[in-house]
């Protein structure tokens, strides 16, 4: 892990570590788990939210429950790279479009894994049709969309309870 604020390596991963699990953890809780000083945790934060090593606090919603039903696709995309430049460029640039959520440069089959949201299956495919496979360097996409989320970022979504009506004979 590159460190240019000098904090302790096993400093630095107790902190990483505690943020993953609760990012809303409380600096004086923090300071007690990592046996420090709140001062000197709140000044680690801010460290690391300044160097970017923090680079967001986000919240996952279940989509069911705040009824939110966005359109989720993950689209495979062969690229070819650019002299130069490698992957970066159009990776970015494609990175770079409003309704990609995340972009993975990948190993196998294709190149990148884009991950995307839109209002309706029509603004997805519309997205990959005049956007991204019109992009010079994109070889082929492949879209798949999202059904159902069952996990994400180590966050397990709850089943919803069904109560079965009384069988009466």
């Amino acid at each position: 892990m590159v460190n240019p604020l000098n904090i302790k390596p096993q400093l630095l991963n107790d902190i990483v570590r505690l943020l993953e699990s609760n990012a809303r953890l409380d600096v004086a809780d923090m300071a007690s788990a990592l046996g420090i000083s709140v001062d000197e945790a709140a000044r680690l934060l801010a460290d690391l939210e300044k160097e970017k090593f923090i680079l967001a606090y986000k919240t996952i919603f279940d989509p069911e429950k705040i009824q939110r039903k966005p359109v989720r696709a993950v689209i495979e995309v062969k690229i070819t790279p650019e002299r130069g430049g490698g992957f970066d460029k159009l990776s970015r640039r494609i990175a770079g479009f409003e309704e990609v959520t995340s972009c993975f440069l990948m190993s196998g089959a294709y190149d990148l894994l884009v991950f995307l949201e839109g209002e309706s299956l029509k603004e997805v495919a519309l997205f990959v049709s005049e956007k991204l496979a019109t992009l010079p360097g994109v070889i082929s996409t492949a879209t798949h969309f999202m059904l159902k989320t069952y996990k994400e970022q180590g966050i397990i979504f709850s089943a919803p309870t069904h109560s079965r009506l009384p069988i009466s004979p």
